[in-house]
This record gives structure tokens, sequence and C-alpha cells, in this order.
């Protein structure tokens, strides 16, 4: 745990008073001991609150949807793996045997969860000033491009507001195929704004995410962006 306790001071600039609670923070459920999951529970919160904190500063004119829209973006667990990838927590995680051997410090969620448990130990250890210091810090450059709240609406609700601003038909979408085993199903469906004679297509694993991916591609080419 001394390596870790170096690595987190050299990348974090913060040295633990107690260091149980960073190697509890590092330690997954899959292995021995005490896991960090009661310390993710908590550094989610101080995480959520610190992050609600700054957006609310810098977008003083924002209603609360769009500064929910502009945290979920900073906070979801895609964007803490990246955080846990550029901070190089995974190689300091303590993992069962069978989650190392599958690739488990290199988990999306594994990697999500220890970066608010890091979070929440540093609050437990040294207070919300310590923890919001550290969250600023790590989130620094996201927080200084932060993008317009408007390009995260999902692409289903900004196309049926560019057809309803305009008192056309909403799209249809329609399922036209799944394929694949159980585990791995692939979805396709087709987005068809009538009206205007434009029909787009989308796939993914799941039909939601195929929508979104047809709705996506139906508003780069009302709006020009594709032919």
């Amino acid at each position: 745990m001394e390596k870790a306790e170096r690595w987190l001071q050299d990348t974090l600039q913060f040295r633990f008073r107690d260091a149980g609670l960073l190697g509890r923070a590092l330690t997954h459920r899959s292995a021995a001991g005490r896991s960090n999951e009661r310390l993710e529970f908590l550094g989610d919160a101080v995480l959520d609150f610190v992050i609600s904190e700054a957006v609310f500063k810098l977008r003083p004119d924002a209603e609360e949807g769009d500064l929910s829209r502009l945290r979920a973006s900073l906070v979801k667990d895609t964007a803490l793996a990246e955080i846990a990838v550029e901070l190089g927590i995974g190689e300091h995680l303590v993992l069962g045997s069978g989650e190392k051997k599958s690739g488990g410090h290199r988990r999306e969620s594994i990697l999500a969860d220890a970066v608010e448990a890091v979070f929440g130990a540093v609050f437990l250890d040294s207070g919300v000033d310590a923890a919001r210091d550290m969250i600023l810090r790590v989130f620094a450059h996201r927080l200084e491009t932060l993008p317009d709240a408007e390009d995260l609406r999902d692409p289903k609700t900004r196309l049926q507001e560019w057809l309803q601003a305009r008192k056309l038909a909403l799209p249809v979408y329609e399922l036209t195929e799944v394929h694949g085993k159980d585990h791995r199903r692939r979805f396709s469906v087709t987005c068809t704004v009538t009206e205007l004679s434009q029909s787009t297509g989308g796939e993914s694993t799941s039909r939601r995410k195929a929508e979104q991916q047809a709705a996506r591609d139906m508003l780069a080419i009302l709006s020009g962006e594709r032919p």
C-alpha cells in the first residue's frame, strides 16, 4: 500500500492521515477483507455535491434541467473510468484472483467505483474542503471545457423539439431486425420523418441506443451537417 500512497501523493498532492482508508478505497468486493462499497456510496454523494456546486457557479443562468445534464455528463461511469485511467488507479486496485484474471482493473464500473471510493476516503480522512480541492483538481480541465447543455440532450428529444418547432409530425421509429445470440444481440431500427421524406437507420446493443443513433443521424441531415 506504500506504493499506492506515493502514487496518490505524487498524482493528487494528498497524504492520508489514515492510510487504511486508501487501502479500503482501492479494494474491490471480489478481494478478501473490507471492500470499497461503503466508501463508494459516500464518495458518490460528495462528488455529486462538489460538481453540482461547480456547475451552479460556472453556469449562473442555466436552468435546473440543464445543470442536471451537465452534472450527469461529468459524473457518469464512462467519465469516471476515463479519469481513473488518466490517474492510473487501475494498477493499484486490490482484486480477487478471478476478477484480476478477467481484467477487472480495466472494467469501467470497477474503475468508476474506485474513483468515487477514493473521494469518499479523502472526505472521511480530512473533511469536505480536502475532498472538494481534490475533486476540483481532478475535474479542472473538464470543468474548463464544459459543453453547452443543449449538446447533452439526447438526440430523440432534440429531434422531437426540432420537428415540433416547425409544426411537423413526430418521427416514427420502427424495429426492423434483431440478430445475434441472446447475450450479444444487435437491434436495428429506422427513424422516418414522413413529411420530409427522410429516413435513417441505427444499430446497437439495445433498441433505445439504436433509436438514439438513428435520431442523431436524422438531426445531422435536417440541420445540413450531412447529405
